[in-house]
């Protein structure tokens, strides 16, 4: 039978962790007169509380090492029981949130996915709106760690061809996840405060520029106005596209910087596919928008860097209402929000390496096919690519496919419209923020929707951030049969 204590005991602890870090938007609410820090109070004993009964009952169960089984259900459990704590403020703070909102609104932030229902942010608490914040500044940090320590060890999705990378930093392996975790913490501690102090000297307030230090680095997307980053048009745009760049390479890679060598980062074959791509795919955009849209360069180029940017990380800023740009522009952003950043970053949706391989997988057969006497293995990054990972590559990809069409089957069934569905299950499984269309688009938020379309694009955000794999092999029979 499944030991159970592992799981709770780690999840006791972060719920623990997450109850006591409720004090800092309690301290923030306090500091600005909102009577707002009592409902902040209320949520931090709970979480704190619930998670310390948690810990102490299953601390007799905890093992040196967990189970493969142990270890998928734990990296599910985690990301389901926090958003369930992490909703607590919105449900008996200002916002007042159903427990379907609520819940939207945590997992949202917790899978950095930045879907919103709340409408008139202005007028939340300030507390409040550090909250959303600081949830998806977790959950950045968090599958961070996950990527580059869990998924590579499960095999996952292709993931396991940077096991060694992840424990090797300038030539020396380090000797626990731990570590590895620690200096990831500490670089995305660092890029976080840096990105704060470059968006204060460009005009923002300091709360303003630390709620979207702690959105942008992790890729989030959450925003202190209903206008998004339309508020902060300008140089903060350029700053807000720098970090989020920042934040879409693989931070092992900071790693390896910090340890003394940064020719590893220039030479990811990942990094440099990524930013071609940003490249190539603002100058088409900056292009359209001076010759159909009689836009002048210097805004055409700004809105292009920032908007493409922030789909393609799946931060899901927006500054303006692209969809009045017109057809092209509005299914390019469809499409490379389905590319996402590099594996080991913040970012979510396909990622650039398994685009990396199929194509390669693709060009080893075309030789095959043109020389059949020859032997062609694929490479990545200069190394043979084995027949496992490709295999994991190919099986992600299909899941992926079937999974997005069955989650968008399952919202037109709760009655959207095919914009709707199909775009909003895209955003949900790619972690984006807004869909496609006149309720979730740029310029509107998922308040509107049904409470079964909500607890189904809750369900599809939990699924893209954990890599699909992780969280439906655990429905399989055979899986806890092994």
């Amino acid at each position: 039978m499944l030991d159970l204590r592992p799981i709770g005991y780690v999840i006791g602890l972060l719920a623990a962790f997450l109850g006591a870090t409720m004090l800092i938007p309690l301290a923030v609410d306090l500091y600005h007169g909102n009577d707002h820090w009592r409902s902040f109070g209320t949520s931090a004993l709970i979480a704190w509380g619930t998670g310390v009964l948690l810990a102490l009952s299953c601390a007799n169960g905890v093992r040196a090492r967990l189970t493969v089984q142990q270890t998928f259900l734990l990296a599910t459990a985690v990301w389901v029981a926090l958003p369930l704590f992490g909703a607590v403020p919105f449900i008996i703070g200002a916002t007042e949130a159903r427990v379907v909102d609520a819940v939207f609104e945590a997992m949202s932030g917790m899978t950095t996915t930045g879907a919103t229902v709340f409408a008139k942010l202005e007028d939340l608490p300030e507390g409040l709106l550090l909250w959303r914040s600081m949830l998806q500044w977790f959950g950045g940090v968090g599958i961070i760690v996950v990527a580059m320590v869990f998924l590579p060890e499960l095999r996952v999705g292709g993931m396991q061809i940077f096991r060694s990378e992840a424990f090797d930093t300038g030539g020396k392996v380090l000797p626990r996840a731990a570590e590895i975790a620690a200096r990831i913490s500490a670089i995305y501690v660092g890029l976080t405060i840096a990105c704060h102090v470059a968006y204060v000297m460009v005009g923002m307030d300091n709360f303003e520029a630390a709620n979207h230090a702690l959105t942008t680095l992790s890729t989030g997307g959450f925003s202190t106005s209903d206008a998004s980053f339309g508020a902060f048009q300008g140089v903060p745009e350029y700053v807000a596209s720098v970090f989020m760049v920042l934040a879409s390479l693989p931070f092992v890679r900071y790693v390896q910087v910090a340890s003394g060598s940064a020719k590893p980062l220039f030479r990811d074959t990942q990094v440099r596919a990524f930013l071609w791509i940003i490249a190539v795919l603002v100058a088409v955009i900056t292009a359209y928008r001076i010759i159909a849209n009689d836009d002048h360069a210097e805004h055409a180029f700004r809105e292009a860097v920032f908007n493409v940017t922030s789909i393609i990380t799946g931060t899901g800023y927006a500054s303006v209402d692209y969809q009045l740009w017109g057809a092209f522009p509005v299914v390019l952003f469809f499409f490379i929000g389905l590319i996402g950043g590099c594996a080991g970053s913040t970012c979510c949706s396909v990622k650039i390496f398994r685009y990396q391989l199929m194509v390669a997988a693709v060009r080893a057969q075309i030789r095959r096919i043109h020389s059949p006497n020859g032997i062609f293995t694929p490479r990545y990054d200069g190394r043979p690519v084995t027949a496992e990972v490709l295999n994991s590559v190919t099986s992600f990809f299909g899941v992926f496919i079937v999974t997005l069409g069955l989650i968008a089957i399952a919202l037109g069934l709760t009655g959207l419209d095919f914009v709707t569905a199909l775009s909003g299950a895209a955003t949900a499984i790619a972690n984006i923020g807004p869909g496609l269309g006149d309720i979730i688009g740029p310029a509107g938020n998922f308040a509107a929707l049904n409470d079964a379309a909500k607890w189904i694009l809750a369900f599809a955000m939990l699924l893209g951030r954990l890599e699909l794999l992780v969280v439906l092999v655990i429905f399989l029979p055979r899986f806890w049969r092994a």
